[in-house]
């Protein structure tokens, strides 16, 4: 049987955003693979510490206790070979992740593995993998490191998107850039009835919504926010797209 991802949040991260691989990293980058291979068998029993994304991703899986059907799906996508993956693994099982599921390519590119995953957004330390993602059509965020004594919520997740070439496509952007404000603002005015288009993160912001039409009454584990250069008139079309999208979210700020 298939394992059914309908309705799910599906998250691909790669295991140096989830883990701090920062020193292993390196010794990939000035020694290459095999002497990495060798540090990460060497240490395998060494829990890794918590890297950039890790308190994201516990509070999305967290997620999964507040309903009776999990609602949140994360799996790992590494270059690493399935061998040196077994350090990654050990970490997870230690930290009481519920991941169980992983791809480990060996040194080859995770991008062609995305579709099959059918990951909703993929998180990667790697400037260039979310790059490859962001030009195949999917989602993806490159993770910075957290500020210091940095305390995230394990019951409350934030998530602000931009509207335009974000969750909406860039067909008004580009006349804005190549016609410049008024001519934006008139397009806007004339189309205000006709849904924008679908951009990059518009699945990821639908998906999002289906999680939160879930909530039980006046609890809100996940809030949702727009935040955009539009203002009036140019807010109008947004709120009628979200409308047809039959997508909610809690703030927007023009």
């Amino acid at each position: 049987m298939a394992y059914d991802l309908k309705d799910k949040l599906v998250i691909g991260i790669s295991s140096r955003a989830l883990f701090n691989l920062e020193e292993e990293n390196n010794i990939y980058e000035k020694n290459g693979v095999e002497e990495y291979s060798k540090y990460q068998i060497e240490h395998e029993d060494e829990i890794l510490e918590k890297g950039a994304a890790f308190p994201l991703i516990e509070a999305l899986l967290n997620l999964n206790k507040k309903f009776d059907k999990p609602v949140v799906e994360v799996i790992v996508m590494s270059r690493n070979s399935p061998e040196t993956g077994l350090r990654v693994f050990n970490s997870i099982n230690y930290y009481n992740l519920d991941i169980i599921r992983a791809a480990f390519t060996g040194g080859k590119s995770i991008t062609p593995y995305l579709d099959a995953f059918k990951i909703d957004l993929f998180l990667s330390k790697s400037e260039e993998d979310v790059q490859k993602a962001v030009d195949n059509g999917f989602a993806a965020a490159h993770v910075y490191d957290l500020p210091k004594n940095f305390d995230g919520s394990k019951d409350e997740i934030r998530i602000a998107f931009d509207a335009d070439a974000v969750i909406f496509s860039e067909e008004s952007e580009k006349i804005y850039k190549e016609k410049g404000l008024e001519a934006f603002l008139e397009n806007e005015r004339i189309n205000v009835n006709k849904p924008l288009s679908e951009g990059p993160f518009g699945k990821l912001l639908k998906t999002l919504s289906l999680i939160k039409d879930k909530e039980v009454a006046n609890s809100e584990y996940l809030r949702i926010a727009i935040v955009t250069a539009r203002n009036s008139p140019a807010h109008k079309r947004v709120i009628l797209t979200l409308r047809q999208w039959g997508v909610h979210v809690d703030e927007a700020f023009f």
